[in-house]
């Protein structure tokens, strides 16, 4: 059992060093579409995850998810895997994410493309959008677009999640038409990261 126990762990250090190696080569090859050099850490991909109620119905949308950690996360929380609905841009991802959640909904392209599509094809709103993409390489116009879609997608009250390893909130928060929370920052990431959930606000 020791033995056995030995060889996982030593299987789960190739597949994240594998990974790692990955992700730093699409990095060198287009930064600003992946923001970091390596994949998030199983420490920031848990406190993602744990803005996920894995009890609530409907699909769970991953923008960006590279090479799976959080994906990774929310299995772990409970959401079943034909829930996930995996938007990335990046071909070599998206082949290795297919090999990976076999079960889970693929889809190669543009982001606020696909969201679009979402909400005219989903037909059921969404339990939680996480979105893996650096925001703040793009500008404000963009980003809050692509909040406004995603909030349209979602249940009530359902969380938009956004990482990012800047101090400020990747959505500008002056005159917001949403409401928000931040997570501590999360040190035991490179580089360090916190956590953004928007949602819309409640109605009187």
């Amino acid at each position: 059992m020791i033995e056995r126990n030995q060889v996982r762990r030593r299987e789960r250090r190739a597949i994240r060093f594998g990974d790692a190696a990955h992700f730093f080569r699409t990095w060198t090859e287009k930064p600003l579409q992946l923001g970091s050099v390596t994949p998030s850490s199983r420490t920031l991909s848990r406190v993602i995850a744990s803005y996920v109620d894995a009890r609530s119905e409907g699909p769970v949308i991953e923008i960006g998810a590279g090479t799976g950690p959080v994906t990774e996360a929310l299995l772990r929380r409970g959401v079943r895997e034909n829930r996930l609905i995996l938007l990335e841009y990046s071909d070599a991802f998206c082949t290795l994410l297919e090999r990976r959640f076999p079960k889970a909904t693929v889809l190669r392209g543009d982001a606020l493309g696909h969201l679009s599509a979402l909400e005219a094809t989903l037909g059921r709103k969404v339990a939680a959008l996480v979105c893996g993409i650096p925001l703040l390489t793009k500008p404000e116009s963009v980003r809050l677009d692509l909040l406004r879609h995603g909030l349209r997608l979602l249940q009530p009250q359902a969380p938009f999640i956004q990482f990012t390893y800047s101090v400020l909130s990747p959505m500008p928060l002056k005159n917001a038409f949403f409401s928000w929370e931040a997570s501590p920052r999360i040190w035991r990431n490179v580089p360090p990261a916190r956590v953004w959930v928007y949602r819309e606000p409640l109605r009187n």
